[in-house]
């Protein structure tokens, strides 16, 4: 394994997330906006040809990403980093990329660039640079309540906030929620962007769920609270028809005034 901690926490997390069954094949993705001092130990080549991206990203100009192969499966990027992972960096003007690290055999990023791309811009800007991980997965239980459940922000925020207090305080901002649509297009790519202004995790019904953050824990901890809490959501739905006990709105507030959390009002409506 090539000596960089960086690749190495990269390829950790897309291992743990493989384990835990949310990357059936070669699903889901992971991009890691990856500054040029944390490149050492890397071999880069930047021979490779340029690709035109769709939609310019001005504010990623420069910028390089550790991203995971179109095609290629998170169980192998341990077993064969250089040809399931790559790294790629955009050009002066954040027009296009090339490749410049792995992805080898004619490999490619992942099918989900453009939104991975669009969401790390956004968050890039909101964040003043904080935020550098975009990650999807196919969670199966937060998937299935994408059937059952009203295909609303509000509906999926207070659902999940009641089946454990780590929640609310992992995500207080709530979670974003959009409809069925063609995987891999601007067109997912911008509504999730949107999505993204607001909120750090965003599902894609009977999809999956993208979420940001700043570090490797925090975005992976993001994914797997809301897994574990629609996990015990999936449970307590199969066990009655109707919750019979649930922490109440002044719960919420008073667990908000104790963690200092700033839980949006549009969640905290009478049931």
């Amino acid at each position: 394994m090539e000596k960089n901690q960086h690749l190495n926490k990269f390829i950790r997390m897309c291992v743990d997330g493989w384990s835990l069954g949310w990357h059936e094949y070669h699903g889901g993705n992971l991009t890691y906006r990856i500054e040029r001092e944390e490149l050492a130990g890397l071999e880069l080549n930047g021979e490779r040809e340029w690709v035109s991206l769709k939609k310019p990203m001005e504010n990623l100009a420069g910028d390089c990403f550790l991203v995971t192969g179109s095609g290629k499966t998170m169980r192998n990027a341990e077993l064969e980093p250089k040809d399931a992972l790559g790294i790629i960096e955009l050009d002066e003007k954040g027009q296009a990329y090339r490749i410049v690290w792995g992805l080898e055999h004619g490999g490619k990023p992942t099918s989900e660039l453009p939104a991975h791309l669009m969401c790390q811009s956004v968050k890039k800007e909101v964040t003043g640079g904080t935020y550098r991980f975009v990650y999807h997965a196919h969670p199966a239980n937060i998937i299935a309540l994408s059937f059952v459940l009203p295909l609303q922000d509000e509906a999926f925020t207070r659902e999940l906030w009641e089946m454990e207090p780590e929640c609310a305080m992992t995500f207080p901002a709530g979670i974003g929620v959009l409809p069925w649509l063609v995987p891999g297009t601007v067109e997912i790519a911008k509504l999730t962007c949107e999505k993204m202004k607001t909120y750090d995790a965003v599902l894609w019904a009977q999809h999956g769920l993208f979420v940001t953050g700043d570090t490797f824990e925090d975005t992976f901890g993001l994914m797997h609270t809301i897994e574990k809490s629609a996990e015990i959501l999936v449970k307590v739905r199969s066990m009655a028809a109707e919750k019979l006990q649930v922490p109440s709105v002044q719960n919420f507030r008073d667990m908000a005034e104790a963690f200092q959390l700033k839980l949006p009002e549009k969640f905290l409506f009478e049931k």
